[in-house]
């Protein structure tokens, strides 16, 4: 006999979409077997109904022929021979009658009754299994969604463990009634060759115990085939028998497996967390904006194929491709008080979805697999070695490499930053190879947050300025911003800082952007403050995006370095050279990722640098005026370049103030 297909019963508590596509082929296989059933014993009871009234026929037959003696026949005398041929002729018709009653009663036993059967036990029982299995999945699919709206601030211990204890015992009544409809489903592959066979042979034995009784015909020719068929039927009894114990052996196992392979997030403390993957798959919570403030959040099932993000939703027969993740950018986000979302940003800068993941686990696995095929290892040799040297140096290992400011070099290699020759502030070639320990010293804190909450919340009481989003500003600021030749704003976050030791090359900017990208990545920090950088001809100031409140600002002069990242353009960092009351100096490397390329921010910061020193002489100040272009209200313009993605030519008229 064939092999017979077969679902497996360890993929049961998974319930991966595959698995459902495997099932709805052999749900809609029993529904052809129960449409064929019903079909197939409206015929067998025609059959025995045609037997039953072939017994009553022969029966009426026999009267009947009894009855011809009983006739008045005007013409009638003579007839003994008849009469007494038809009373032979009765008894042999009343003898074939007991025979054919005993064929409809064989006929009953053997074929109608196992299909009937068949019917009412297998195939009722694959029915009200398959309900109850789709009550259980519809239960699990609510508690699911009640867990993943669990708050993730000031959340009720509680109501955290009751929800999860709810999952847990979703979860675990639908691995059971998944186990005894996967079973089910695979039993009846045997029982419907079983079902189909067996009141055939029933039949075809009694007709030929008919025959043989009757005539004796067939007999030889039909015992053969007859004990074949019966052997098969043994067979196919045995190999279900045998089928039966081993999934009753294997759906013990599965059942006393650990509580944790039910409850969700069971290890929050210390997961057991693989960051070198390069393909991930399992299910996600999809944030949907269904409005201008309305949103909906679905539970679907994702996986990684090659450069892509796909989606497979329950029921398809293949996942579509939701986004593409070469040079994108993955982050921790705060979405509507959920736990475990992050945020995949295209290579533009631009806001892609937004997911949440069911734990910790599946939280920090799923952004690290998301950075390593941003990065395109998988189209290395060896993957899962570059994965795993690429996690141990940690180098870029919040940001992936985009190749804008690779483009950008090769469009216009002329261009750096102004072009100038002789510029001290921003030099093309480091000034010494200096080691890493003379730049930055060993053990330096590295400080992630640009204001702590505290500081934030002292700074807002003492009335820090604020911008007004009207175009008005305060007294305060308003002389400043209109004595302003340069504003500049550029969208920005912050990364990291620290305290260097040289200011003279930058190479300190590089070793610093080093080993803030390697702390972050050691210490799986991935959450980034956004804020604007107001770069102005006086001072850098970073601007809180929702309160236009300003975070820190910076003195122009005091920024004795910047310069973007060698690879990765969308790095910018600067050095700020502070002199401490009590005489002493201090440097801290300031390291940011920008939307825009850094070198934008780099030009925008020479330009400021340049107009203070023109400031000075009255002729340079001219002489700068004429060579860069104003605005209707008396500012500098910032030319940009030619748009990296499709090339287009921008307005050369764009205003630098934002």
């Amino acid at each position: 006999m064939p092999a017979v297909d077969k679902l497996l019963l360890e993929e049961a508590l998974q319930d991966s979409p595959q698995t459902r596509s495997l099932l709805s082929v052999f749900e809609e296989d029993a529904g052809t077997l129960t449409e064929y059933t019903n079909q197939l014993l409206q015929a067998m009871q025609r059959v025995y109904g045609a037997q039953n009234e072939m017994c009553l026929a022969t029966q009426q037959l026999s009267k009947q022929l009894l009855a011809y003696e009983k006739q008045h026949f005007a013409l009638g005398k003579g007839d003994e021979e008849v009469i007494s041929t038809l009373h032979y002729f009765s008894k042999v018709v009343d003898e074939l009658n007991i025979l054919h009653s005993e064929l409809a009663k064989q006929l009953a036993d053997t074929m109608v009754l196992p299909i009937i059967q068949f019917r009412e036990k297998d195939l009722t029982e694959v029915s009200t299994l398959k309900d109850l299995f789709g009550i259980a999945s519809n239960e699990h699919d609510v508690s699911m969604a009640k867990y993943s709206r669990l708050p993730k601030r000031k959340e009720n211990e509680k109501l955290k463990t009751e929800v999860a204890k709810e999952v847990a015992n979703a979860r675990r009544k639908q691995h059971l009634s998944s186990l005894q409809y996967y079973c089910a489903l695979n039993a009846l592959q045997y029982r419907k060759r079983v079902a189909m066979m067996e009141p055939m042979l029933g039949y075809t034995r009694g007709q030929i115990n008919f025959f043989k009784k009757g005539a004796e015909m067939f007999s030889k020719r039909m015992d053969s085939f007859l004990s074949s068929v019966s052997d098969m039927v043994q067979s196919i009894q045995g190999e279900l028998e045998a089928e039966a114990e081993k999934m009753r052996v294997s759906q013990q196992d599965l059942i006393t497996v650990n509580e944790s392979v039910y409850t969700p997030d069971s290890d929050v403390t210390s997961p057991a967390i693989n960051r070198n993957l390069i393909q991930k798959a399992g299910y996600l919570n999809l944030r949907n904006k269904t409005g201008l403030v309305t949103t909906t959040w679905e539970r679907l099932y994702f996986f990684t194929q090659g450069g892509n993000l796909m989606c497979q939703p329950r029921g398809a027969v293949a996942g579509g491709l939701i986004q593409d993740l070469d040079n994108c950018s993955v982050m921790a986000v705060d979405c509507e008080d959920r736990r475990y979302c992050f945020q995949i940003t295209t290579p533009t800068g631009k806001a892609g979805i937004t997911l949440q993941a069911e734990s910790k686990k599946e939280y920090e696995e799923w952004i690290c697999a998301i950075n390593n095929i941003s990065r395109q290892i998988y189209l290395t040799d060896n993957p899962e070695a570059a994965a795993i040297k690429l996690n141990q140096t940690a180098l870029q290992a919040v940001t992936p490499i985009t190749s804008f400011g690779k483009k950008h070099e090769v469009r216009h290699p002329s261009q750096n930053v102004k072009n100038m020759e002789n510029d001290k502030i921003i030099p093309s070639e480091s000034a010494s190879n200096q080691e890493s320990t003379q730049l930055i010293a060993p053990g330096t804190p590295i400080q992630f947050d640009i204001v702590l909450p505290a500081m934030e919340f002292l700074d807002q009481n003492r009335g820090g300025r604020r911008a007004n989003p009207f175009g008005e500003s305060e007294d305060s600021s308003k002389d400043e911003e209109e004595d302003s030749l340069l504003q500049q704003m550029f969208i920005v976050r912050f990364l990291g800082s620290m305290a260097v030791q040289s200011d003279a090359t930058s190479e300190v900017i590089y070793e610093a952007m080093r080993q803030v990208l390697a702390a972050r990545a050691i210490h799986n920090i991935f959450r980034m403050t956004e804020s604007h950088l107001m770069v102005t001809s006086k001072n850098l100031r970073l601007i809180d995006p929702q309160t236009q409140v300003t975070r820190t600002s910076f003195d122009l002069p005091t920024v004795t370095q910047f310069a973007a990242h060698q690879d990765n353009r969308r790095l910018i960092g600067f050095v700020v050279h502070l002199s401490e009351p009590l005489g002493e100096e201090s440097m801290s490397a300031y390291v940011f990722e920008s939307n825009t390329e850094g070198e934008k921010i780099c030009y925008a910061i020479s330009l400021g640098k340049e107009i203070i020193e023109a400031k000075k002489d009255p002729e340079a100040l001219a002489q700068l005026m004429k060579s860069v272009p104003f605005t209707n209200d008396g500012k500098f313009i910032l030319l940009n370049d030619e748009s990296e993605e499709d090339g287009a030519v921008r307005e050369e008229g764009e205003e630098s103030e934002a």
